[in-house]
């Protein structure tokens, strides 16, 4: 059995008139609750938007958190990460390399390929060539009995949310096909939607993370104060993965 959590969207530097310490103060109480639970954890990911404006002071903030606490997940960009200042701080590479930031992590147990679904200046999502080229050599080279997670911040799929729709993963049908070809993706796991959310893509399980800034409604819910939520609590999600390659996913409300 591999147990993981997941968290998405703590957008570090949004500045709701408060100088940026609601998105800091709610990241906090997540990595807190987080590293309460660590030894119970295989691994902790974190799927885009760790910054609101892409600055380099939002992403040095991000790693004292994360070493504060304790926690170091493992990331891919969201649409308001940019890519050079994420690439210096976090990787500690090359601010001036605009390539896809693609990162695999073989752990026991399970591999998670941390694609860059961002489309740079846009904020709709799309997996470049290159980036599918790269995940299916990874994949081509993950052992059988080894699954693997594929994980990026856009939906590839709708997910009838009334904002994030129109901006999701678009070229969706190249990513099905490399899935297609891999019987070792146990899952495909992201972020953006602001809303927990579970359904399939090329035959597997799609999870969408809650956000930790914010929650978006759905339709149905009215439109009354628009369609951003800030008063309901972080969440974060628990993933488990049993050795029948079943993936159970738990959503919790971070108090």
């Amino acid at each position: 059995m591999f147990t993981f959590a997941q968290f998405s969207d703590i957008h570090l530097g949004q500045d709701r008139g408060d100088g940026g310490t609601r998105a800091r103060e709610r990241t906090e109480r997540v990595l807190a609750c987080l590293s309460r639970v660590l030894d119970g954890l295989d691994a902790v990911l974190l799927t885009g938007d760790i910054a609101d404006h892409g600055r380099e002071e939002e992403y040095t903030l991000a790693a004292k958190l994360f070493a504060d606490h304790g926690v170091q997940p493992l990331i891919c960009p969201g649409n308001h990460d940019v890519r050079g200042a994420y690439r210096a701080v976090l990787q500690n590479g090359d601010a001036a390399d605009a390539s896809p930031v693609d990162e695999v992590h073989r752990l026991p147990g399970a591999t998670f390929l941390m694609c860059d679904s961002s489309v740079p200046g846009k904020g709709h999502g799309r997996l470049d060539d290159a980036t599918l080229d790269w995940l299916d050599r990874e994949l081509a080279g993950t052992p059988d009995d080894a699954p693997a997670f594929v994980c990026f911040h856009h939906p590839p799929a709708p997910l009838y949310g009334q904002y994030v729709d129109p901006i999701r993963q678009f070229g969706e049908e190249r990513l099905a096909e490399v899935v297609g070809r891999h019987g070792t993706v146990a899952g495909l796991l992201c972020g953006h939607s602001h809303t927990p959310a579970v359904t399939t893509f090329a035959g597997v399980p799609l999870v969408a993370a809650p956000g930790v800034v914010s929650t978006l409604k759905m339709p149905w819910e009215g439109e009354e104060g628009g369609p951003i939520d800030y008063t309901l609590p972080p969440m974060i999600a628990f993933h488990v993965l049993d050795d029948d390659g079943r993936l159970t996913t738990h959503f919790r409300v971070v108090p």
